[in-house]
């Protein structure tokens, strides 16, 4: 399927699942390298660490404090969100990506409130996240979310390109 028709697909149209599937984390990696490379110049650094992130996640034992969803329109993915469940009642939110050719439909809004909700449900106390300065439209929605900065690292060469690392944090206790 083209974007053309995915852009065409209404938002109700769009589903979410929490059953991972056989290529789901191969896609959260390549829809990680193509989007940033292509949207912010993200060099093959990025793909590396994508992969390790991902790497990480396999290897941890079987939990119900971890969970992936993935968004798809017409058996499409299009978008995904992660929570992984960390020490002292922490969950680390990971992997929050929306394909360009559904954006504007919501579906960032509601794949974050799917695992704001997880995490309310599993007892977290609080949700955490890393990420860069000038992915605006993420941190739009960290913020309507209602997480806020909370430390920013001096900027560095990071995948190629000078970037400042940000953690947003969420309590929900």
């Amino acid at each position: 399927m083209d974007d053309a028709q995915v852009d065409s697909t209404p938002a109700s149209a769009l589903s979410i699942r929490a059953t991972p599937q056989p290529g789901d984390l191969g896609w959260i990696v390549t829809a990680h390298a193509e989007l940033y490379a292509r949207e912010y110049g993200f060099g093959p650094g990025f793909e590396t660490y994508v992969i390790e992130t991902v790497a990480e996640y396999v290897r941890m034992p079987s939990s119900e404090r971890h969970r992936i969803w993935i968004a798809e329109a017409d058996g499409r993915r299009v978008g995904c969100v992660a929570i992984l469940g960390r020490e002292r009642g922490e969950a680390q939110l990971r992997w929050f990506l929306t394909d360009p050719a559904v954006r504007g439909q919501g579906l960032g809004r509601r794949l974050l409130r799917e695992a704001v909700a997880f995490c309310r449900r599993q007892g977290f106390r609080s949700i955490y996240l890393w990420t860069v300065n000038g992915l605006d439209a993420a941190a739009q929605l960290y913020r309507e979310a209602g997480f806020t900065r909370t430390e920013t690292r001096p900027e560095v060469l990071l995948w190629g390109i000078p970037l400042c690392e940000e953690r947003h944090d969420l309590p929900l206790t």
